[in-house]
């Protein structure tokens, strides 16, 4: 079975490249992307199954660059995990075809299983 592409986007470098060495313990494939613009491009080149994004970051925010994928890409399943996210955050970014939304701290289990779940559904649309 091959294993999940996971693209984990996230202006706070450490936090990420943990997360990043976290999941792939889990048996996902990860890709870390420290900027909106960044991951944007990452995603041209190998596009992931799933997109851990981050919603406040300098420059093209996670918003973006959730609309820019769900456009380009729509089969990529994203989940926000944020720390300053808030209802209106919320229901926005569902509405922009967000998998699901998530707030910082996360477990790493829960993640996980959030990854999964994305993965299935996206599996239903091939």
């Amino acid at each position: 079975m091959e294993k999940i592409k996971v693209m984990l986007v996230d202006d706070e470098e450490e936090f990420v490249t943990t997360l990043s060495e976290r999941i792939q313990r889990r048996d996902f494939n990860s890709s870390v992307a420290f900027t909106g613009e960044q991951a944007l491009q990452i995603v041209d080149d190998q596009v992931p199954d799933v997109m851990i994004l981050d919603l406040k970051m300098p420059g093209i925010g996670g918003m973006e660059v959730l609309r820019r994928v769900k456009k380009a890409y729509p089969k990529v399943k994203v989940i926000i995990l944020t720390g300053h996210g808030s209802e209106k955050d919320k229901k926005e970014a569902l509405s922009l075809g967000a998998f699901g939304y998530l707030q910082k701290p996360v477990q790493i289990d829960e993640l996980a299983r959030q990854i999964i779940n994305a993965h299935k559904s996206g599996a239903k649309d091939r």
